[in-house]
């Protein structure tokens, strides 16, 4: 894989990438197809996995890479650090408080943001899409930093988070179309809003790889910027949702480790 995705530019590897996660989105969404729910065990136990990816993609991927390359650039690492992630919280917090949405398993009248008349479906689909903004971002990051021909970002380690982050985007994909299905809508619609929701990772993607292309003197920053909007969503939405079932709270605790261990491994084996 490696070897095939050396010889494009990092605008064109990133865009790659983000396609197959959003591939992988379509493809969680396409369980629809087949049945029309989903044990709640089971979809818990997914989202905590995801919820692990993100954790050690944020760190392995994102935190420690940028880090490291705050020292090369002579920057003050823990000082670089601190700004770049608490500004990816701040970002997503402001998104969360502006962006209608509405989370999973609430009523209507719990959605956040900007109060609208929009309909249950598309703000469920724009609570996946407020969260797969930073997952593009973070891909897009990665690759945009190898360009910079510093040790601490290398093209194993972009294409271990694209993987991750993909493994992490197909139950986000189920966890739309499922609820929509159970709602009524037939299932290509319910289909198509689903896979709609990973639409945004191709395009913040390719922005995050362009942006530190011709910005390199923030890349650390934008690495840690993209840890602490992943390291929000994560805290925010996909660990709570996971756990709202007390029964599952110890399954769903171990998939999130398993899903940490998977991203470590994919991290430590490519990168």
């Amino acid at each position: 894989m490696i070897d095939f995705i050396q010889h494009y530019s990092p605008i064109t590897q990133t865009l790659i990438a983000t396609l197959f996660t959003w591939g992988v989105t379509a493809a969680g969404a396409s369980l629809v197809f087949f049945t029309k729910t989903v044990k709640p065990k089971l979809m818990d136990s997914m989202l905590g996995f995801a919820a692990g990816v993100m954790i050690a993609a944020s760190f392995w991927s994102l935190l420690a890479p940028g880090i490291e390359m705050a020292e090369q650039l002579g920057h003050i690492p823990w000082l670089t650090a601190v700004i770049g992630f608490m500004g990816g919280g701040i970002f997503m917090s402001l998104a969360d408080r502006l962006l209608p949405h509405l989370h999973l398993g609430l009523d209507i009248g719990q959605s956040e943001g900007i109060k609208t008349s929009w309909q249950r479906s598309t703000l469920l689909v724009l609570a996946i899409t407020l969260h797969n903004i930073p997952e593009g971002l973070a891909v897009g990051v990665a690759f945009g930093a190898v360009a910079a021909n510093l040790s601490s970002a290398t093209l194993g380690g972009a294409i271990a988070l694209a993987i991750g982050i993909g493994l992490q985007n197909f139950p986000e994909g189920a966890a739309v179309s499922f609820p929509l299905r159970r709602e009524g809508m037939n299932r290509t619609k319910s289909f198509f809003m689903g896979q709609a929701s990973g639409v945004v990772e191709p395009i913040a993607g390719v922005f995050g790889a362009a942006f530190v292309l011709y910005m390199q003197n923030i890349l650390p920053y934008a690495l840690c910027f993209a840890a602490g909007a992943m390291i929000f969503v994560v805290v925010e939405e996909l660990i709570p949702e996971s756990q709202r079932q007390e029964a599952n709270i110890d399954l769903v605790t171990m998939a999130t480790m398993a899903g940490f261990s998977v991203m470590m491994i994919l991290d430590l084996a490519l990168g």
